[in-house]
């Protein structure tokens, strides 16, 4: 019985450690000190580009960024040998990477008002990535979307991935639905990349676009970049190295500041809404918010008229770092 209960017991704490580790990101709900920090973290054989740094509960912690694959992480400085340095060092120290050079072609196209930063990725390939917009609303998530896209995709693709582009806002007045995607993540229905998509996500009827969202006199750029990014890990989410501009709406020195921040900014070719049609390698836009029924219902018939195709593997889901990644890694 004794051998029992240490068995049972080892089981229980392994499966916390495996939960922990490999599925889930920790919940920092006592942030302080949270600054942009740009520097060089070193533990072999990775170079990561910290970007980053944060003190919860008396702890030090970097974010992270592999700049070879875009992925991101949380960890704390004693397990790499660090150098800080300037935006403008780290910049040059990483230049070869597909995160800067991803960086350098969204400032490229930032003369755009409306739909600045990267549109497409991965155009020799077959398929699309889809990014769903939460901003705020009293309306309820979307669900649909996702449980069509793990329907029609579970035999060849799992878990399925979508970039989902959160607000302050939508996270504070959507708990219930936030916890039900992190649940299909921990489930390992779908795989999330978080994009800040501001906090506040301001909006006026009556201003030009050159005054309206982020371009509105007044707004406060970072707080709605860093407080996004606060409470993405107050809830448990991994920030990504993306963002969104509210309505795609941008000026050159919007999409300069938001560089600043090592964010890369996500545009699109196919906003179904506005009958935009994708094509290979699209970056596919729809509001999973509730607001947009028109794009839910285009997303979920294409979804169906691709039965076959997804079959056969002949038309996927791509997962947006890999997407950019792979746009650049050959350049």
């Amino acid at each position: 019985m004794k051998q029992l209960l240490i068995y049972i017991s080892f089981l229980f704490l392994f499966s916390i450690v495996y939960v922990t580790s490999g599925y889930a990101q920790a919940n920092f709900t006592r942030i302080t000190g949270y600054k942009v920090f740009y520097g060089w973290a070193k533990h072999a054989p990775q170079d990561w580009m910290i970007t980053r740094q944060f003190v919860n509960d008396g702890k030090t912690y970097f974010l992270l960024v592999n700049p070879q694959t875009l992925e991101t992480k949380i960890d704390e400085p004693d397990f790499y040998q660090v150098k800080p340095m300037t935006i403008d060092e780290a910049r040059t120290f990483f230049k070869a990477t597909p995160y800067i050079k991803a960086l350098e072609k969204a400032e490229k196209q930032s003369v755009n008002t409306q739909d600045a930063g990267i549109e497409s990725g991965m155009p020799k390939q077959t398929g699309i990535t889809l990014t769903a917009d939460l901003c705020p609303s009293h309306k309820p998530l979307d669900k649909i979307i996702f449980t069509d896209i793990i329907e029609q995709f579970k035999k060849v693709e799992h878990p399925v991935p979508v970039a989902l582009s959160v607000t302050g806002i939508w996270m504070r007045q959507h708990p219930q639905d936030l916890e039900w995607l992190k649940k299909m993540q921990a489930d390992h229905e779908i795989y999330i990349t978080w994009i800040n998509h501001s906090f506040n996500h301001r909006v006026s009827a009556k201003l030009p676009l050159k005054e309206n969202f982020l371009l509105e006199a007044g707004t406060n750029i970072n707080y709605e970049v860093l407080e996004t990014e606060m409470a993405m890990l107050k809830n448990g989410l991994l920030p990504s190295v993306f963002f969104r501009f509210p309505g795609l709406v941008s000026d050159q020195k919007l999409v300069f500041e938001i560089t600043d921040f090592g964010l890369i900014p996500i545009g699109t070719d196919a906003w179904l809404a506005k009958g935009q049609q994708p094509q290979a390698g699209s970056i596919v836009l729809i509001h999973g918010n509730g607001n947009e029924p028109v794009g839910v219902n285009d997303f979920i018939k294409l979804l169906k008229s691709k039965t076959q195709s997804i079959a056969k593997k002949q038309w996927l889901l791509y997962d947006l770092r890999e997407s950019v990644d792979e746009e650049f890694a050959g350049e």
